[in-house]
């Protein structure tokens, strides 16, 4: 996945709680396995009607909001089913930070997985910014990994707390096929023994 050191960008609110993953990702776009193509249909019964025009009073449908890569939610965002798909249809359309109070457990780890990070910061910070961002769609987040922080242009308004195992992968673009790949070598020399002391069984 692609390194995560300190993203800047402008930010979009969905700010209302338990926005669970069938709402992220509907369950009919579930029959696929690859990881891109479904930014299209994020949010798809809030970003369309049923005759499949878009639904001009959802937020990710104004204009001034197009190019947002920081999503501000409410708590125990990614709730529900544990569906993958969730995190890939956020940064298939191109968020890269997820800033919410808290997190459904596997939906925070799937993210982390797919170098989309999670923030969590309190409720009421979260609620300021996405006041904030409803206001002025202009606004510009800088979130940190490296230093933990959150800030708005120059200020750092906030810190956040993240496990330093899952730090290292991010900021090392490190899922957990790459993880497995760099003991390669010692999977390799272990793969050949076994193949050399079990060589007599084909004899």
């Amino acid at each position: 996945m692609d390194r995560f050191t300190k993203h800047t960008g402008s930010a979009v609110p969905i700010y209302q709680p338990n926005i669970d993953t069938d709402q992220i990702i509907p369950k009919q776009f579930l029959k696929r396995i690859e990881r891109t193509g479904y930014g299209e249909v994020l949010f798809y019964d809030w970003r369309f009607n049923s005759d499949g025009t878009p639904n001009t009073d959802f937020i990710l449908n104004d204009a001034q909001y197009a190019d947002a890569s920081i999503l501000i939610a409410g708590a125990n965002f990614g709730c529900g089913s544990s569906r993958e798909h969730a995190p890939w249809s956020l940064t298939d359309h191109g968020f890269r930070v997820v800033i919410a109070p808290s997190f459904a457990d596997i939906f925070y780890n799937n993210s982390l997985k797919n170098g989309l990070l999670p923030v969590s910061l309190s409720e009421e910070l979260t609620a300021a910014l996405a006041a904030r961002s409803l206001a002025d769609p202009d606004l510009t987040i800088s979130v940190d990994l490296e230093n933990k922080t959150v800030s708005d242009g120059e200020r750092t308004i906030a810190s956040f707390e993240i496990e330093d195992f899952r730090r290292h992968c991010m900021l090392n673009g490190l899922d957990d096929i790459a993880l497995t790949l760099q003991q390669e070598s010692r999977i390799t020399a272990y793969e050949e023994k076994i193949a050399a002391a079990s060589s007599f069984l084909l004899l």
